[in-house]
């Protein structure tokens, strides 16, 4: 039995194909599209987990969409109502799209589909993201947890997972929503909403929580169970096209920051804060999943349990033995999680936990071949060296021990939205420099964010403070006491963004300035080629740690196909690409012509 899953419209589209229970392919739409983040009906990425499936949409035996836009559209009118006439600007801006597209899911999935006839059924926002942090993880019963901006009218929800089952038992409403709180001060702070919230995260340890009693006392009134309610007269996004009033930006005593300008301590204070009080709603919500369900495991989805920070502070603070977190947390994860619905709870098909989870460690994406690599290579004419599998590893480790930064596409694609050793750029933790070079050579992006630790799971508890694996980078650890530095006494005078300058540990590039990393571990079981890059990379260097980011420049989605790593490669100041078994070398490469120029400095 086939069961396909989408998501759409809203942001991260995305198509899940699951066969008799397991899961086949899932991939996002900006992945094939090149849009970041694009919301639009995922016709490429439903073609590729068709394909995958070697299936063709006749065979598929039923579609699930990951909400109910009926419901969803019934919130957004009665909402502008309530507000009328204040609201007539943004339901102008709204109101097209759902009367064009958004309100004729089943019409669309048709049209889009030719030949497929079948039921097209929908779950709500919530239970779709529920679906997709129990069903594929380890754990047999489980407390289920659920955060983001807003479903149908839930904002946060609390289940139990159990079986082949998952219940709801209580959520908070519209408009009072942790997923809005902080995207309003992403927004505020001068960060794009849904995709600078990472931004705002990776700010936060350069401030102090100076304004964290401000943002208790006037902007949310905070229960002991995680529930809270908003002072809406501080916020815009109910009634208009700003996500803060003018109130807000008096409370503060300055109006938001412009995109681009210079960052002051005090951004980085705010965001401190807020990133403290987000914390605590997450730990007290989670200590009252706990308190209603009895469970010692517990499951995250939704947006804001991309936030590895909280979760961290969750595993270790709250009531939990273990936590499991839906790597595509998101709204791509709704697409695997509705399907995953259909298949167990719809149609009563049993469930059996896999032992480490059953996401396949998150390559649930597009491959490749050798000879379609080489295909390719020749067609571009670009110049490359093909090594064999069992060279490949040591002659890697080499070039990183050099100093070289590496792009890094091996397998199928990752599913979600981080970067997990199939379409990587890597680099030396040990360099001092390398943070800065990465950042503003070749990701283009803000010099103050952190980059990611790879590092073999078997070694992880003798590098950072976690006795446990953490495959999707969910979760952030402080470096281990043995692998940190004292400071230099001219460290004392670093303030703001130019701590950075620090040496903290043995590994810089990928410690922060609070000591904390977000970590990946890497199995040999579910990828054994980036395992094996690790264990040469430690028997030349005694160091089983890489930097990993993801494979992207700002303003882009992360690469996909080769030619994407390719193109990718020569507009930035990465040294070596990786594909598969064939090694690029930049020198190598003939100059950029004039079209591949464009976008070389690509912007959010």
């Amino acid at each position: 039995m086939h069961v396909l899953g989408i998501s759409a419209y809203y942001h991260d589209s995305a198509a899940c194909l699951v066969r008799d229970g397991k899961i086949v392919a899932a991939a996002e739409e900006e992945r094939f599209s090149r849009k970041k983040h694009d919301n639009g009906f995922p016709r490429h990425a439903v073609d590729f987990v068709l394909r995958e499936a070697g299936i063709g949409p006749k065979e598929v035996d039923v579609v699930g969409f990951y909400d109910k836009p009926v419901l969803k559209f019934t919130r957004i009118l009665e909402t502008f109502l309530a507000v009328a006439p204040r609201g007539l600007a943004a339901w102008m801006h709204f109101a097209p799209a759902w009367m064009r597209e958004r309100l004729w899911v089943a019409d669309n999935v048709r049209r889009e589909m030719g030949g497929y006839a079948g039921p097209v059924l929908f779950a709500e926002h919530h239970e779709s993201h529920a679906a997709s942090a129990f069903f594929p993880s380890p754990f047999e019963r489980a407390a289920v947890l659920t955060m983001d901006g807003v479903g149908e009218w839930a904002t946060s929800s609390v289940g139990i997972g159990e079986g082949n089952d998952v219940r709801i038992l209580k959520e908070l409403r519209f408009p009072h929503s942790l997923g809005l709180l902080y995207s309003a001060f992403t927004y505020w702070l001068g960060f794009r909403v849904n995709s600078g919230e990472y931004k705002v995260m990776g700010l936060a340890p350069y401030g102090e929580p100076k304004y964290e009693k401000l943002i208790l006392d006037n902007l949310i009134e905070l229960a002991d169970d995680g529930s809270f309610r908003m002072n809406l007269e501080y916020f815009g996004y109910v009634s208009g096209l700003r996500m803060t009033s003018p109130k807000f930006d008096a409370l503060f005593g300055r109006p938001r920051r412009a995109e681009e300008s210079p960052l002051e301590q005090f951004h980085m204070d705010v965001a401190r804060s807020i990133q403290a009080v987000t914390e605590e709603v997450m730990l007290r919500m989670a200590r009252f999943a706990q308190k209603e369900t009895g469970a010692k495991d517990l499951c995250l989805a939704g947006g804001v349990a991309l936030n590895c920070v909280g979760n961290g502070r969750i595993l270790r603070d709250g009531p939990f033995e273990r936590i499991w977190i839906q790597p595509a947390a998101g709204d791509a994860g709704g697409a695997l999680g509705v399907a995953l619905t259909l298949w167990h709870r719809c149609f009563g098909n049993p469930r059996t936990p896999d032992p480490r989870d059953s996401m396949q460690g998150g390559y649930l994406g597009p491959g490749f071949t050798d000879d379609a690599v080489a295909a390719m290579l020749d067609a571009e004419g670009a110049p490359h060296e093909t090594v064999s599998w069992e060279e490949l590893p040591g002659r890697v480790a080499d070039l990183i021990a050099a100093g070289n930064v590496i792009g890094w596409v091996q397998g199928r694609a990752e599913f979600g939205p981080r970067a997990l050793g199939a379409r990587s750029i890597l680099g030396d933790p040990r360099s001092r420099e390398m943070q800065s070079r990465m950042n503003l050579a070749i990701k283009f992006r803000e010099s103050f964010r952190p980059f990611a630790p790879s590092v073999l799971e078997e070694k992880v508890g003798e590098w950072f403070d976690i006795d446990r694996a953490s495959p999707y980078m969910l979760l952030v650890a402080t470096v281990a006491e043995k692998t940190r530095l004292a400071p230099a006494p001219e460290d004392a005078a670093l303030v703001g963004i130019d701590r950075l300058k620090s040496r903290r540990s043995v590994i810089p590039a990928v410690t922060h300035v609070d000591m904390s990393a977000r970590i990946q571990t890497v199995s040999k079981e579910t990828n054994p080629r980036y395992w094996e890059l690790l264990r040469a990379f430690e028997a030349k260097t005694g160091c089983p740690v890489l930097i990993n980011t993801s494979f992207n420049v700002r303003g882009e989605p992360m690469v996909n196909a080769p030619i994407d790593a390719l193109r990718c490669f020569r507009r930035t100041g990465m040294d070596y690409l990786v594909l598969g078994r064939r090694i690029l070398a930049k020198s190598a490469q003939p100059a950029l012509r004039e079209d591949e120029k464009v976008g070389a400095l690509a912007m959010d």
